[in-house]
């Protein structure tokens, strides 16, 4: 499907919410995180259908770690269940998973699943779902700054000729552009350490709905937003 005119290319969503959501009705928070699988759903539906060709969903922060070990362990479930069941889904739907952040850190079991799922939807082209896990932005920044520093001092790269691009280039998102649209749910006002160099120009959506009540109308208003706005990149 073609994008109407105006629609963001790239969305980039920062999941926030399901813990509060689920203390409000007064279940255990892994409850949270499972009604939030389902707006996931909604939201590579709700893409597809407006032609938008990249999804980014912040999924797992480096700093989610620090959490209760029961509710990693939970997460790390719910990671595997989700991706064994909507594989097939993602193929029907002509969707193309990726990951960015560091997914060494993440169980065995799960890194198998991602890889897994990754070459099964390989050749789809109509939407590119990517799942920021065990992702931090200032790490990934730092790790690039030291792959860049490698270069010079193999002698591939001069410090002269350190630009932008390059920097970019060796960020974990290199193969996409940057996001045009960020969404925040939970009515939060920060960005959480996620896409510090690629959120950039990016305009700005935040609504106070957790993301488990986050649905498809709901989407569809931020774009909405999104395309009465005039992008100016810093100029006028």
């Amino acid at each position: 499907m073609s994008a109407a005119p105006n629609t963001p290319e790239h969305i980039a969503i920062i999941m926030d919410g399901n813990g509060r959501w689920a203390k409000e009705r007064g279940l255990p928070r892994r409850n949270g995180h499972r009604a939030g699988a389902e707006s996931v759903r909604e939201a590579v539906e709700t893409c597809k259908e407006l032609g938008v060709k990249y999804l980014t969903l912040y999924a797992f922060s480096s700093e989610n770690w620090s959490r209760p070990q029961s509710e990693v362990d939970a997460l790390m479930v719910l990671l595997d269940r989700f991706l064994a069941e909507k594989t097939p889904e993602l193929n029907r739907q002509n969707v193309r998973l990726h990951t960015i952040g560091n997914i060494s850190r993440l169980p065995a079991k799960n890194q198998k699943r991602i890889t897994k799922a990754k070459e099964e939807t390989a050749q789809n082209t109509d939407l590119n779902l990517i799942l920021a896990l065990s992702y931090g932005a200032r790490e990934e920044i730092t790790d690039a700054v030291k792959r860049i520093a490698e270069q010079v001092e193999g002698g591939n790269l001069t410090s002269d000729r350190i630009t932008k691009e390059i920097l970019s280039q060796n960020l974990d998102t290199a193969a996409f552009p940057d996001p045009d649209l960020l969404v925040r749910t939970s009515g939060e006002l920060r960005l959480s350490n996620f896409l510090l160099w690629q959120l950039s120009y990016a305009e700005i959506v935040v609504t106070k709905k957790y993301w488990p009540d986050f649905k498809r109308a709901d989407l569809q208003a931020a774009v909405e937003e999104y395309s009465r706005r005039h992008r100016r990149f810093g100029g006028l």
